[in-house]
């Protein structure tokens, strides 16, 4: 048992159907041939007729006994085992590559088989082969895999890929039947499923919160789309329990009314406290100033951000803040926690804030998280084993935004337009892959075009990653500047009501996840918008789909396409694939299934 312990440690594999899913990469095939194929592995009853040596190797000439033709070996590598074995007048059956040389047929070092019409698996893995085979052997049978919620097909599947009588039953043309395949994907989707919910701990919350909204709602100049209200039903429903604190991801696509959301939970929780943490001060100042012009006045909110306090955050009801929250000494308890942008958090600072609201009792907060970052749907369905998952995938009003490719033949043309735009009062952003030359990128950077646009245009505002003063920059651009030259530190963030004009240089540089937060910032309020991604390579697949493409879960799944990408460096696409048999892009219903029969299966476990 210890022995397989480490075994299963050194292959990095923590369930049953992680070594159920080490599937082989070749079979041994020891059943003898119907015919010769020559280019093929062939299997064959051998008489030595005679033997010679020459230049030290050894060449056997055989009698294929059931074809009445003649075969000659060459033994390359050879050892006294070689001559004593093939002593002219003895019987083998032989295995190798059939060749032909001038209507001879020839088989180059051949291997003697011992045990006729076996198929033998091959692994490769990192433990020699005698080692994983005992481990197959082993565990991998018919009552275990049961055991694990597999069914009678999917064991066969499993059995016959692992234990094979014939290569027929397993290959189809040379790789597995489809119908194994289908099974495969199911088992792997499963088995992530099952582990993702065994990873899940709940605990206790610190209060139920039951907080009316309809004060909140019925004061909105707007009526909230049915996915909002949908999504808050399900946060109301979560905060209402004591005996399990809310573990929510809320993700929304670019402009779908999250700002809403994140209130209606602080109302929920009121007359409690609630926080939420952003990831800039600019996020922070924005959602503040929202909380102020929607939430009832009864509602105390407080702004912490490094340096700048408004407003008493230890007698507020509603707190927003940076990560300047996780150094206040004196951060009173609050039973909601609310993360923005999640993923530009560290997990430590996530845990911080959390742990800043423990309790004795072990109780914990309630724990919603937002994501403008839309993710594919299949991903969500397996997330949702961890961690409850909401998906807003509609915004309050149509977004009219038309995205083109364009090279340098149409740069006059997007000037004229641009001075178009600003002789309307309205906004345009240049985003650059770079802040300073390279000469690795066949793009001007932010620093070498600065001049051209300073040059012919006024109030011309820079900023970049780098820039200790890029919030100040984003908040006077909002009120006095007509372009903004940045680099993707735009991408997720401020609001600019009269930006309609964004200009993205070396866009197939950039995932298509990275281009629809960018995107995004245009047409926040339904003006007719545009969006030129500059090419030096507009013939591009992948960004003429995202052209034809405006929803952010339709753009994350066509990112999984894509993912192979050779000119994409900005990683916002997942590195490698985490599944050998699921697509994630295209096998949805799998997941689903998966997780209706983990569903089923635990409920007949707790019956």
């Amino acid at each position: 048992m210890e022995e397989a312990k480490t075994l299963f440690k050194k292959l990095k594999i923590y369930s049953l159907l992680d070594l159920a899913l080490i599937v082989p990469v070749s079979y041994n095939d020891t059943t003898l041939s119907e015919t010769l194929e020559v280019g093929k592995v062939c299997t064959v009853e051998a008489k030595v007729i005679d033997s010679s040596v020459y230049n030290g190797k050894l060449r056997v000439n055989f009698q294929l006994t059931r074809f009445g033709r003649r075969l000659s070996s060459t033994f390359f590598r050879t050892t006294p085992y070689h001559y004593k074995l093939f002593e002219p007048g003895s019987s083998h059956v032989i295995q190798g590559r059939l060749d032909e040389y001038r209507g001879y047929l020839q088989m180059p070092q051949p291997r003697s088989v011992n045990k006729v019409g076996t198929v033998t698996p091959k692994y490769k893995t990192v433990l020699k082969e005698s080692e994983i085979r005992t481990l197959i052997e082993a565990y991998i049978t018919e009552k275990n895999l049961f055991d694990e919620g597999l069914d009678s097909k999917e064991v066969s599947v499993l059995m016959h890929i692992h234990f094979p009588n014939a290569l027929e039953d397993v290959y189809r043309e040379g790789a597995f039947k489809p119908e194994f395949v289908e099974a495969l994907k199911f088992i792997e989707a499963y088995n992530h499923l099952k582990k993702l919910r065994g990873k899940r701990i709940d605990f206790p919350a610190m209060a139920a919160l039951n907080g009316s909204i309809e004060l909140f709602v019925s004061k909105l100049p707007f009526t909230l789309t049915s996915e909002q209200q949908q999504v808050i039903t399900q946060i109301r429903s979560d905060l209402a329990r004591k005996e399990k604190a809310a573990r929510r991801m809320v993700v929304g696509d670019v402009g779908s009314g999250k700002t809403m959301v994140i209130l209606a939970a602080a109302m929920t929780a009121w007359p409690h406290k609630s926080i939420l943490m952003a990831p800039t001060s600019l996020l922070a100042l924005q959602l503040y100033e929202e909380a102020n012009k929607h939430l009832p006045e009864r509602v105390k909110v407080a702004l912490v951000m490094q340096g700048h306090d408004e407003g008493d955050y230890r007698e507020a009801d509603f707190i927003i803040g940076t990560h300047a929250l996780l150094y206040k000494e004196d951060l009173p308890k609050a039973p909601l926690v609310m993360v923005d942008e999640q993923h530009r958090f560290g997990t430590k600072q996530r845990q911080m804030l959390e742990a800043l609201m423990d309790t004795e009792e072990d109780n914990r907060p309630h724990y919603i998280q937002f994501s403008a970052t839309p993710i594919p749907r299949t991903q969500a369905m397996m997330e949702s084993e961890l961690i409850d998952v909401s998906l807003i995938t509609t915004t309050p009003f149509e977004r009219e935004v038309e995205t083109k490719v364009i090279g340098r033949p149409e740069f006059p043309a997007l000037l004229e337009h641009i001075r178009e735009e600003l002789s309307q009062n309205h906004q345009v952003l240049i985003v650059y892959p770079l802040v300073e030359e390279s000469t690795e990128i066949p793009y001007q950077s932010l620093e070498e075009s600065r001049g051209f646009w300073e040059e012919r245009f006024e109030n011309v505002y820079v900023t970049h990653g780098k820039d200790r003063e890029k919030e100040e920059v984003l908040l006077e651009f909002r009120e006095r500047g007509n372009i903004l030259l940045a680099t993707t530190v735009v991408e997720v963030g401020i609001s600019l009501p009269r930006l309609t004009l964004i200009v993205i240089v070396g866009a197939e540089r950039l995932g298509l996840a990275t281009l629809h937060q960018l995107r995004g910032r245009v047409g926040r309020n339904g003006l007719q918008s545009w969006c030129y991604l500059f090419s030096n390579k507009p013939q591009n697949e992948r960004l003429q789909k995202f052209c034809e493409t405006t929803n952010g879960f339709d753009i994350a799944k066509l990112d999984l396409k894509f993912r192979d990408s050779g000119d994409i460096i900005d990683g916002t696409i997942q590195s490698g694939q985490k599944f050998r048999w699921l697509d994630m892009a295209e096998d949805e219903a799998v997941i689903a299934y998966a997780k209706s029969r983990l569903r089923s299966s635990m409920v007949s476990q707790t019956v």
